[in-house]
């Protein structure tokens, strides 16, 4: 993940190539929905994905 620390203090830097809503993820940029990492990883923990709910971001963290 990318840090911009100008203006005294470090925040995410947001990758704009990937929107995130995921608040509670350690990746996720706190004033805007983008991830602050350069790539992501998406998986499933389905044998064959058929619907939206099947598929994970495997980028995911806890904050």
């Amino acid at each position: 993940m990318t840090k911009d620390c100008t203006n005294g203090g470090c925040s995410c830097t947001p990758n704009t190539s990937v929107k995130c809503t995921v608040n509670n993820c350690a990746n996720h940029c706190q004033d805007n929905e983008y991830c602050g990492l350069n790539s992501v990883q998406i998986g499933t923990h389905e044998a064959n994905p058929t619907e939206k709910q099947c598929v994970d971001c495997d980028s995911f963290k806890l904050k």
